[in-house]
């Protein structure tokens, strides 16, 4: 099972991630959207799925928003009311939007062998926030202490800071069991992130890494939007590509077969997120292709 994995620092776990519905369809929407995507999900050959929590990451630049910001369902609800699949969840939240007293009423419904939980904290010191990183990991250890506990890695900060590594030791103290990071196009970022915790004398956890498909110019600018670092010499091989979303899904295979191999050499267990948050049939059908191909590089002895 998918928590016995996390718990147990297992390499190649596979997940795959979604989006909840806008919160402002009605029933019978949300019912045909989560009719497609149980189909979907329970046609997969993977450890579990991720619910994302979406917050508004505008406070983290001055640069406009490529796509409009929409609140989603509740990630919890719509996993339980909604989508009934038996494929374990991992649950995100994103802390900062929640009271105290609310939090509390979250992760107290949230208990339960089939969830693990992913706490987000605010994009960016300018964003105002009612609960913090730190607050809500005492929160979490008062209220459901056996919940599965995984915290967000950004190789990106580790290229401008070199201190992730640091960052993922910390939390791992303060409770996590396993880290996700946000989507990987630069293999460099994140090997060289491999390469310093690899060295640290301390407990090793699973690192999870998004890759996710880019299906448009305009995705790829929204990417980068989100602080997603692209090469130049990648972004240019992608504009330049006859097919942008298959040329993406190459890139990422590319980049997962070489972390995984680097990774296992280094002593640390990676697995992979495959990212479908699009609502475009073939960028859907990308996300499998995807998928499918990771499964068969982790199912390779190499």
């Amino acid at each position: 099972m998918l928590i016995e994995k996390l718990k147990s620092n297992q390499a190649g776990i596979l997940l795959y991630g979604l989006t909840p519905p806008k919160s402002n369809l009605d029933n019978d929407e949300i019912k045909r959207i989560s009719s497609l995507q149980k189909d979907r999900i329970n046609s997969l050959q993977i450890d579990g799925i991720i619910l994302y929590d979406l917050q508004d990451e505008s406070a983290r630049t001055s640069q406009k928003r490529t796509f409009e910001f929409i609140h989603t369902i509740d990630p919890y609800v719509y996993y339980t009311d909604f989508l009934h699949v038996t494929k374990p969840a991992i649950i995100y939240r994103a802390v900062g939007k929640y009271k105290s007293d609310e939090f509390s009423d979250v992760l107290t419904r949230c208990k339960g062998s089939n969830f693990a939980t992913v706490f987000v904290g605010a994009s960016s010191k300018n964003q105002n926030v009612n609960l913090k990183l730190d607050e809500a990991y005492r929160i979490k250890e008062r209220i459901a202490p056996n919940l599965a506990l995984g915290g967000i890695c950004i190789p990106e900060r580790h290229a401008s800071k070199a201190n992730e590594h640091l960052k993922v030791a910390s939390k791992t103290s303060q409770g996590c069991e396993f880290f996700i990071t946000q989507a990987v196009y630069n293999v460099e970022n994140a090997k060289n992130f491999i390469d310093d915790y690899a060295k640290m004398g301390v407990k090793k956890v699973p690192i999870i890494f998004t890759f996710t498909p880019c299906g448009s110019l305009k995705t790829l600018e929204f990417m980068k939007w989100l602080g997603i670092s692209v090469p130049p010499f990648l972004e240019t091989r992608l504009k330049n590509s006859v097919d942008i979303l298959q040329s993406s899904v190459s890139l990422s295979l590319e980049m997962f077969e070489f972390l995984y191999k680097y990774s296992q050499a280094k002593g640390v267990s990676i697995g992979a997120n495959v990212e479908s948050i699009s609502t475009r049939k073939v960028e859907i059908q990308a996300s499998i292709e995807l998928l499918n191909g990771i499964k068969k590089i982790i199912d390779k002895k190499f």
